[in-house]
């Protein structure tokens, strides 16, 4: 729930501090004073578009800071809402989602487990968003506090005005007897998808799925006649050199054999290196050399030199041997290279690269299977699912038409109590043809519709507003006040299923007296049980059923030493003596008249005698909530009024 809301330098409000009641929460003031600043907040809040005429006369900045209590500090706060006892927790669903999203955000819980969001909106236009000490997009705050609150105005694009909002709230209103169908759909939908979408694919793609695998099969048949093997292009272009020079290498190792064992016929005078490694070992083995120590510790040494020597020379012996002039063997390495080099151009870089190509090549063929038998169980797999699917939206569909009525029914009971007695409701079911070649299109009960991740239905929420007028989309057939009227009257009917927390109304009252505002402060009483509801309201009658009662309060021109003659308002929390002053005002135009101080007490006690029957009835189902999903908790204390 939301715990304080902060305003700085908005508008008329240089600073004031919210402190809201976890049930239901009024704010009054007179004409000006600036009560509507409290809801452009909360819209700012929720990232709302920023707008720098609402930052104050000589303001830098405006700011609108709420402190949200999240599940685990909900508890806490039991205790401090003065003496009541507040509103149990009836579904932390929503809480607990903004808790996840704030932690997505990186955003960090205050000391008592509440998380502060704010917004700032700088003279000249830009705006700043923050969460819990952590700057983050506007966006990011807007996904928060839309979990946590919902904001009904006359003047916004109100969530019941969205096609898909409607089809939510009704979800909502039916429970199980939707939910349950509607995931089966959605689960068999998802599988009918991925097999139309494959079967599509190759129905398309066959011709030129075909094509590729004649290509592959193609390159298979090449390399395997081939038939390289790996690293063969490198041992060729070694063999190749050394078959081209075959006589300069002759020439070059004959003369390294020369020089370390002399020529091979023994003819040649020009000493050679094991010769003379032979020559010195005599030298150092002779009678004077061997009896030095020094000199005769070589001698090992030259006798390793002399043995490394005639291996090299053995080597460069059988090199000679080895070594041919062979044309035959060279046009055969040419010939072979021109074959792998065929195949590099086409498929890599090199014969490695080559070979990889064909493992390649043979693990997709076989997911290039176009053949009719192939094809022929997809469709039928395809066939089968959407029978299904079919099957899950038609009980989808009669589970929706049979909520309908009942929810139509019980809004429009509702609407009887705030003064439109002559008007109702009703959520038209119906479905969307589809397009000729739709593939999201699916045969249900004989008709072609549109398959959506929700269904085949369009819902839309009529209103009548008199008896003889048509039923038109609500949006074009209520007024600003009507629409208010419509949302305050399906949140009643919601209260056991919406899982938004708070629930903030800006003048819902408009239009609406006498009786009829008796019934929307009851049922605005009656919705706080369930939920967190702030209502800006000008009438008395709505006032007197508050928990907790905030007045704004225009406080004039400057203070004696300002000159900047901006006016100043301010926001007080009454107590039970200035509440009576404060209803008598609003229902007299002065506290001032004994009349309007007796009526405004009259109210006070009449309102608290209906919240404490209503309290008494709170465990037992009421008719505004069948078939919703409901959820109360027993043994609630009754909350004083004021």
């Amino acid at each position: 729930m939301l715990a304080e809301l902060r305003i700085q330098g908005l508008g008329v409000i240089e600073d004031a501090t919210l402190d809201l009641h976890p049930g239901l929460t009024v704010v009054t003031g007179e004409t000006g004073a600036g009560k509507t600043m409290v809801v452009t907040g909360l819209h700012l809040l929720g990232g709302g578009r920023a707008d720098s005429s609402r930052v104050r006369r000589g303001a830098t900045r405006a700011m609108v800071e709420g402190r949200f209590l999240l599940p685990s500090a909900e508890a806490d706060a039991e205790t401090d809402a003065d003496t009541d006892d507040p509103p149990e927790a009836e579904d932390d669903a929503a809480p607990r989602s903004a808790l996840r999203l704030a932690a997505d955000a990186g955003a960090a819980l205050d000391d008592d487990g509440s998380l502060i969001a704010a917004r700032t909106v700088s003279a000249d236009g830009r705006s700043r968003a923050h969460l819990g000490g952590r700057s983050v997009p506007m966006a990011v705050l807007g996904d928060v506090t839309d979990a946590a609150l919902a904001v009904h105005g006359q003047h916004e694009a109100l969530r019941l005005l969205r096609a898909a909002e409607q089809r939510a709230v009704l979800d909502r209103f039916a429970g199980a007897a939707v939910a349950e169908p509607l995931a089966a759909y959605r689960s068999t939908r998802t599988a009918w998808r991925r097999a139309v979408t494959e079967l599509t694919r190759r129905r398309e793609q066959a011709r030129e799925m075909s094509r590729e695998a004649d290509m592959l099969r193609h390159g298979l048949t090449e390399i395997e006649a081939v038939d390289p093997r790996p690293g063969e292009d490198a041992e060729l272009v070694a063999e190749a050199r050394r078959l081209a020079d075959a006589d300069d290498l002759r020439a070059t190792a004959s003369a390294a054999l020369a020089a370390l064992a002399g020529p091979p016929d023994g003819a040649g005078e020009d000493p050679d290196a094991v010769g003379l490694l032979g020559e010195a070992r005599r030298r150092l083995q002779g009678s004077s050399g061997s009896q030095d120590p020094a000199l005769a510790g070589l001698d090992p040494r030259l006798a390793e030199a002399a043995a490394l020597l005639g291996d090299a020379a053995a080597e460069l012996t059988d090199y000679l041997e080895r070594l041919e002039a062979d044309p035959q063997r060279l046009e055969q390495v040419l010939e072979r290279q021109a074959a792998l080099k065929g195949l590099t151009r086409k498929y890599a870089a090199d014969v490695d690269g080559v070979l990889a190509w064909a493992d390649d090549a043979r693990e997709k063929l076989t997911g290039l299977d176009t053949s009719d038998e192939a094809l022929a169980a997809l469709a039928a797999e395809a066939e089968q699912l959407a029978g299904e699917v079919a099957g899950h939206a038609a009980a989808v569909s009669a589970a929706r038409r049979e909520a309908a009525e009942r929810f139509g029914a019980a809004v429009s009971a509702e609407l009887d109590g705030l003064a439109m007695g002559s008007a109702s409701v009703q959520l038209a079911v119906g479905v969307k043809e589809a397009a000729a070649g739709d593939a999201a299109g699916l045969d249900v009960d004989g008709r072609r519709v549109v398959a959506g991740p929700d269904g085949v239905d369009e819902v839309e929420l009529l209103l009548t507003p008199h008896a003889g007028a048509p039923a038109l989309p609500v949006h074009k057939g209520a007024s600003g006040g009507e629409l208010s009227r419509v949302m305050l009257a399906v949140e009643v009917v919601l209260a056991g299923a919406d899982t938004t927390p708070t629930l903030v109304f800006d003048e819902v009252d408009a239009g609406v007296g006498g009786r009829a505002a008796v019934e929307v402060g009851r049922r605005l009483a009656r919705l706080a049980r369930t939920h967190q509801v702030v209502v800006v309201t000008h009438l008395a009658q709505v006032a007197a059923y508050a928990d907790r009662h905030l007045v704004v309060d225009k406080g004039g021109l400057a203070d004696a030493g300002d000159t900047d003659g901006v006016t100043r308002s301010a926001v007080r929390t009454l107590g039970d003596g200035d509440r009576t002053i404060e209803l008598a005002r609003m229902l007299a135009g002065t506290e001032e008249t004994e009349t309007g101080r007796a009526h405004a007490e009259e109210l006070l006690a009449a309102a608290a005698a209906d919240r404490t029957a209503g309290d008494d009835e709170a465990a037992a189902p009421t008719p505004i909530t069948r078939g919703a999903t409901t959820r109360r908790s027993g043994g609630r204390r009754s909350r004083r009024a004021g």
